[in-house]
């Protein structure tokens, strides 16, 4: 078994809330997070996929394509957007570093097992010292 991990980066804006708390309700659950005018992140997102090695390619799967998913599935749609308004896989999820991992372990898991590989671990840096790791468990 063998794993490799592709890195990415994205900025993305969010508010932690839920609709029926008041602001003080909020802030008492998520602290300054729950700024009503919204915060943003730089984000750095892992996705580390396992299998065995081609013998043909000695790739377990092209980093390239790899890239090209990510970007596709899962970039495009959250960089430099709102996550809590205008990415469609978060639409009902409170837009927390543990909902984005497994919102992107979705979006990538069923392309990345037709490629012969499996989805092993998606991780999401909110910042340098908050993160959230996703295994599909």
């Amino acid at each position: 078994m063998i794993y490799i991990t592709r890195r990415e980066r994205f900025n993305a804006a969010h508010r932690l809330f839920r609709p029926e708390y008041s602001d003080e309700e909020n802030f008492a659950v998520f602290g300054k997070c729950s700024n009503p005018q919204w915060h943003g992140h730089n984000y750095t997102l892992y996705v580390t996929v396992k299998g065995a090695i081609d013998p043909h390619t000695g790739f377990l799967v092209d980093l390239k394509w790899l890239s090209e998913l990510i970007r596709e599935k899962v970039i495009n749609k959250v960089d430099h957007k709102n996550l809590n308004l205008e990415v469609d896989f978060m639409h009902g999820k409170i837009p927390t570093a543990e909902n984005i991992a497994m919102a992107i372990w979705h979006e990538l898991s069923e392309a990345v097992t037709a490629a012969g590989a499996a989805l092993h671990t998606v991780r999401v840096e909110e910042t340098e010292n908050n993160s959230a790791e996703y295994r599909g468990e």
